[in-house]
């Protein structure tokens, strides 16, 4: 098949895209596929228009993403062209031209549903969930409140705008401040006193107009991996300092992942079961990740889901396939084909 691999675009997650769409490609390159990599937001302004950069394809270098996040200002002023101010030039014509486009974006650009809302527009046939699950899982607030009429535990929450005043009388310390529709724990702080309240918010605010402050959550972090109807082995993430924040995500060596968790049956029975009930709920389909807090005694917090989950060399979705004999190009081929399946009904 002719594969695009979309990844890059201009989100604070731009350099993750990147290291999930190169093993992405690189992977479809070794089972035979054509596939190319393009930057949503730069686009291939050279491209000639026909069929020849697919069969030009050659594998990619790795690509390393540094400790923190890249400078978007930077990268929006030096485009000259594009579809418009998040899509690149022949990004849309190359697409169409695809027999699928294989989603490696992470973060608004790619998971809160517009481009894929764009791609039905077109006929444009992509991997993953559809523009209105998108939507619904991109938003903390809103995919809160559905997870809770599922039956779902989730921390106690204020959505807060800039506009708004603060409600300092009605939140817990701690806490965890975050932007509402971020991802890869940028801008997320965990506030333990209201002396460090200012700058938690200034942090969340500094990377979305809409933030929220949730009640801290002790216990083990797990994350639940979907593919199609079947949950993954769970796997716990023990950063070796501080939280599992974007250095700690992407760092080598930073922190400690054990796969599957070591929980009893009946408790990974029972949070695999809350995601794919979660999962459902959000009306996802093809794959997944919903991540959870378990306390001491018991009660399994889901703190997000993932429409897109990171296909890195530390990402967690493919450590968890891997769990079950799917290695990481079978993954990507699973992707594909739930996708299709899902697109031709």
């Amino acid at each position: 098949m002719n594969i695009v691999v979309l990844a890059g675009g201009l989100s604070p997650e731009r350099d993750v895209s990147f290291s999930s769409g190169t093993m992405a490609c690189n992977a479809l390159l070794q089972m035979g596929h054509h596939a190319v990599m393009i930057d949503l937001f730069f686009g291939i302004p050279d491209w000639d228009g026909t069929d020849s950069i697919f069969l030009q394809a050659k594998p990619l270098k790795p690509f390393q993403i540094t400790e923190s996040e890249p400078d978007l200002s930077a990268i929006r002023a030096s485009r000259t062209s594009g579809y418009n101010d998040y899509i690149g030039t022949n990004v849309i014509e190359l697409c169409s031209k695809a027999d699928i486009v294989y989603m490696a974006l992470h973060g608004d650009c790619g998971e809160n549903g517009k481009l894929q809302a764009l791609f039905d527009s077109f006929g444009i046939r992509y991997t993953g969930s559809g523009s209105k699950a998108c939507e619904l899982a991109m938003d903390k607030w809103v995919s809160k409140d559905i997870f809770q009429k599922a039956g779902i535990l989730c921390p106690y929450g204020i959505r807060l705008t800039q506009a708004d005043p603060v409600p300092y009388d009605s939140i817990p310390y701690p806490c965890v401040v975050k932007p509402l529709c971020g991802g890869s724990s940028i801008g997320v702080s965990i506030v333990t006193r209201p002396d460090l309240l200012k700058d938690a918010l200034d942090a969340a605010f500094a990377v979305e107009p809409v933030i929220l402050i949730e009640q801290y959550i002790k216990g083990r972090e797990l994350s639940s991996g979907i593919l199609g109807d079947l949950a993954l082995p769970l796997i716990e993430i023990i950063p070796k300092e501080g939280f599992y924040d974007y250095k700690n995500k992407y760092q080598a060596g930073s922190t400690i992942e054990i796969t599957p968790a070591e929980l009893d049956p009946a408790t990974t029975v029972k949070i695999q079961n809350l995601s794919l009930a979660g999962f459902h709920a959000l009306g996802l389909q093809v794959y997944g990740r919903l991540d959870f807090l378990l306390t001491e005694n018991g009660d399994a917090y889901c703190l997000e889901a993932n429409t897109l989950p990171g296909l890195t060399p530390t990402s967690l979705l493919p450590q968890e396939a891997a769990a079950v004999g799917i290695d990481y190009p079978t993954l990507c081929k699973t992707i594909i084909k739930l996708s299709l399946e899902k697109t031709n009904g």
